[in-house]
């Protein structure tokens, strides 16, 4: 017979296993790397959702979760789960008015830091200030500012689900700042043409110009000369003839990839290692195959 206690308890369900899913890139210890995504995932953390969380976790570092789509205000993911057909998932965050984020960018238009740190890609360290000082929030305060839904029969909401986009958010955040503000409702160019046009308004009028400067600020430049291409394929790449009497410098670059790195992570990956730690091997085996080419050549 039965015990009391016994009825309630299921055991923990086993996902099904998902192919092409996207998986963190974070694969133990902490997720994300910059101050602001660690401040997603802690404030995701603070809201003591239990067992869940680590669940979660879980699922993102397998590659449960599917597609991942941000739009303003909302998320929305596929996560494949204990059943056949995955899991729809939606996450919605409160929108900020536009007479939020005017004031918000008059905070932001007082300081060229802040704007100049978001085109690199970066989050201000005192970006929160700048809110708090509008009377606003970047991130939620309380688990009631989010809501959430999942097509799965778990009554918990979050639930494993929910809480798994959540970490993988964090790491898209880490990649693309902007998509924090994307939630609260503007895209990047707006928030970029809005500081600029309060940064305008609040700044001196320019004095008018003299007939002389105008004229020669009208005066357009004379376009380059055209380069036209050979017009035989054999002259084409057989280069100048003055390019063979220079010395070239075909020593191997110091950093591997150094242009693809520029471009920054590659969005919601779905590969076991980085794309770039990929691109590294590439290039490097490249880059040893042009040197040993031209050490080997005949002459």
């Amino acid at each position: 017979m039965a015990h009391w206690s016994d009825w309630g308890y299921y055991p923990p369900s086993q996902p099904r296993k998902a192919r092409g899913g996207i998986k963190a890139q974070s694969q133990r210890g902490q997720f994300a790397e910059s101050w602001w995504a660690r401040r997603w995932i802690e404030v995701m953390e603070s809201f003591d959702i239990g067992a869940r969380l680590n669940r979660g976790r879980t699922y993102a570092r397998k590659g449960q979760v599917l597609s991942i789509d941000i739009d303003k205000g909302k998320v929305q993911a596929s996560v494949q789960g204990s059943r056949p057909t995955p899991y729809r998932v939606t996450v919605k965050m409160k929108a900020l008015a536009k007479s939020d984020w005017k004031a918000l960018a008059a905070e932001l238009g007082r300081n060229a830091l802040f704007m100049a740190k978001l085109l690199n890609g970066e989050m201000p360290p005192d970006i929160e200030k700048a809110f708090a000082a509008a009377g606003l929030s970047l991130f939620p305060r309380k688990l009631r500012d989010l809501a959430t839904d999942c097509s799965c029969p778990d009554w918990s909401n979050p639930c494993k689900h929910i809480a798994a986009v959540y970490y993988l958010l964090g790491e898209e955040f880490d990649r693309d700042p902007f998509l924090i503000f994307k939630l609260r409702g503007i895209e990047r160019e707006e928030l970029i043409r809005l500081v600029g046009q309060k940064q305008a308004s609040g700044g001196r009028r320019k004095a008018p110009r003299s007939g002389a400067t105008a004229k020669a600020a009208a005066t357009k430049k004379k376009p380059l000369p055209a380069v036209y291409l050979p017009a035989s394929a054999e002259e084409f790449w057989a280069g100048p003839a003055d390019l063979k009497a220079q010395a070239m410098d075909f020593s191997l670059p110091s950093l591997d990839a150094a242009l693809p790195k520029r471009l920054g992570k590659f969005p919601l990956w779905r590969g076991e290692t980085s794309l770039s730690e990929h691109l590294e091997t590439v290039y490097r085996e490249a880059s040893r195959a042009v040197v040993e080419m031209y050490l080997n050549q005949p002459g």
